[in-house]
């Protein structure tokens, strides 16, 4: 993955490395932690201007926040819900109170949600679902992705040669977001399997 990046910021330079966030923001697995740090360690050689390093991580940041928005707005809400109402364990209700929740604090999701490992890519669909304004969109996004590359790129950039110690502190970061959303997802299983157990006693008496 290093030697891709690598590759692909030594052959275009600062439009390489936003290429890459962009890219990134569609498919996971090419981690950020690896992508920002490099890009400042590549500024700090030479390779790209820091504050082109900058701009471009972070216009690629939108460009791919932009296309999980496109996926949502396609998508609508009426195909989510449906899709929601056959998923087990899952109810219509589920799905009303999170849109709920994000006409209530949608900006402060886009925004803040820029900034957290997985969520930082999937908050852009349901933004796309619930038809978050545009111009609203593309700046909390850029605020955001702004905060989140110039702490990465910059750190790496200081730490030169050892910009791979980056990884290291955000793999600790991911993994505890991770650790909290499985937790999550768990404790609302356990919640809807426990309800539905008592129901279904209700209604052998």
């Amino acid at each position: 993955m290093d030697d891709w990046i690598n590759s692909l910021m030594d052959t275009l330079g600062a439009p390489g490395a936003g290429i890459a966030v962009a890219l990134e923001n569609l498919f996971p697995p090419i981690p950020s932690e690896v992508i920002l740090p490099l890009a400042g360690f590549a500024a700090a050689g030479g390779r790209m201007g820091l504050l082109a390093a900058l701009l471009w991580t972070t216009a690629g940041s939108v460009v791919g926040a932009l296309a999980l928005y496109g996926v949502g707005a396609l998508l609508g809400r009426e195909r989510t819900v449906a899709i929601a109402a056959r998923l087990p364990l899952v109810k219509v209700s589920d799905i009303e109170r999170t849109e709920a929740w994000f006409v209530r604090h949608g900006t402060k999701a886009v925004f803040f949600g820029r900034m957290v490992p997985i969520f930082r890519s999937l908050i852009s669909v349901p933004a796309g679902v619930e038809r978050m304004p545009l111009p609203t969109f593309l700046v909390l996004t850029a605020l955001g992705s702004a905060i989140w590359n110039t702490t990465f790129v910059l750190a790496g950039h200081a730490l030169g040669d050892n910009w791979d110690q980056v990884t290291g502190y955000v793999s600790v970061y991911s993994k505890v977001v991770l650790v909290v959303a499985a937790a999550a997802v768990l404790a609302f299983v356990a919640t809807r399997l426990l309800r539905s157990g008592r129901g279904a006693r209700r209604g052998n008496r």
